[in-house]
């Protein structure tokens, strides 16, 4: 024990200043967690508030007293490969920055009343990884098989990444059994507050690895957009950006798309990927597809790996979306 707390003090003195330029997160911070700060540590932090235990999946059995090293493995983030301890404390440290500097990281997408009337309602949310004021946002929607949301790994990295190229970007948290309603309730609540968040209305991209991208593709097509959300005043997204999954229907309806996946996926193959690109081509609608070479599911960021700064391309291609209307 004496140990660990020489390590985790050790740490502390090293741990880096964060700057965040261009992202709205211009105060200096010292970063509070390391890799053995415990769960624990960042759900008690107060300026988490009652949200701190959305950062990580509650839909899984994880223990508090797991540090941020032994949280971010495929034992909690279940069909997940490539985790980075180092990852999930920079998001908890850059949430923690954000919110000491007053701006809100979480928001809600269902009112009190809505809450106490179905307590299930208060697993949902939005954490907001803010970019330049009046840019356009993304929303990233983490993976885990209908069963869990994956956030730390499979749409944190995302949004800070977003984030530091300037653009607004929301993690959603959704209710597994619930979740292209929690999707149609989250893009209405970022168009009906878009002047109180600072984001642009128009020219946003839905993102989504997994299951995550099954919604993306999903609410990124104009017709189900309209009938999930019950509006019509709702733009469509000017792109999506979807990551290893099966999802193949294709419509004259559907958004401009760019699509990653590894050749070692054995849950969502990589030619049935391409096939449904190519499709989607053929109606002249733009897309662009990569295919890594060995990689298998869940990714993520794909860092130190053949897929490393492909989240860059993909951000290109969203700007070429809003640019061009998305035709090719």
């Amino acid at each position: 024990m004496r140990q660990v707390a020489l390590r985790m003090l050790l740490s502390a003195m090293l741990m880096p200043i964060l700057v965040f330029p261009g992202s709205g997160w211009a105060e200096l911070s010292t970063a509070p967690f390391c890799v053995d700060s415990t769960v624990a540590d960042v759900i008690a932090d107060p300026l988490f508030g009652d949200f701190g235990r959305l950062l990580f999946p509650v839909d899984r059995a994880v223990s508090q007293d797991m540090t941020l090293a032994e949280v971010s493995s495929n034992s909690v983030y279940v069909w997940y490969s490539n985790l980075q301890p180092d990852k999930t404390v920079e998001i908890v440290n850059a949430l923690h920055a954000q919110a000491a500097s007053g701006e809100p990281v979480f928001y809600s997408i269902y009112t009190a009343e809505e809450i106490a009337a179905d307590a299930s309602l208060a697993d949902t949310g939005l954490f907001f990884f803010r970019g330049e004021p009046g840019r356009e946002f993304a929303v990233m929607n983490a993976g885990g098989g209908f069963a869990y949301v994956g956030a730390m790994h499979d749409s944190f990295p995302h949004a800070l990444a977003a984030s530091q190229a300037g653009y607004n970007a929301f993690a959603l948290i959704y209710r597994p059994e619930a979740a292209y309603e929690d999707l149609a309730r989250a893009l209405c609540f970022i168009c009906d507050n878009a002047g109180e968040l600072q984001v642009a209305r128009d020219g946003y991209s839905l993102w989504g690895g997994s299951a995550g991208a099954r919604m993306a593709a999903v609410l990124g097509n104009a017709e189900y957009l309209a009938e999930l959300t019950g509006r019509n005043d709702i733009p469509q997204a000017a792109a999506i950006v979807m990551q290893y999954t099966g999802y193949n229907p294709v419509s004259e309806s559907d958004a401009p798309t760019y699509a990653c996946v590894g050749t070692n996926d054995g849950i969502a193959g990589w030619r049935d990927m391409q096939a449904r690109l190519e499709s989607l081509s053929a109606l002249g609608i733009s897309t662009q597809f990569h295919a890594y070479d060995g990689l298998s599911h869940g990714f993520g960021l794909g860092t130190g790996t053949v897929a490393e700064g492909w989240i860059g391309d993909a951000i290109a291609f969203w700007e070429e979306q809003m640019n061009t209307g998305g035709m090719q």
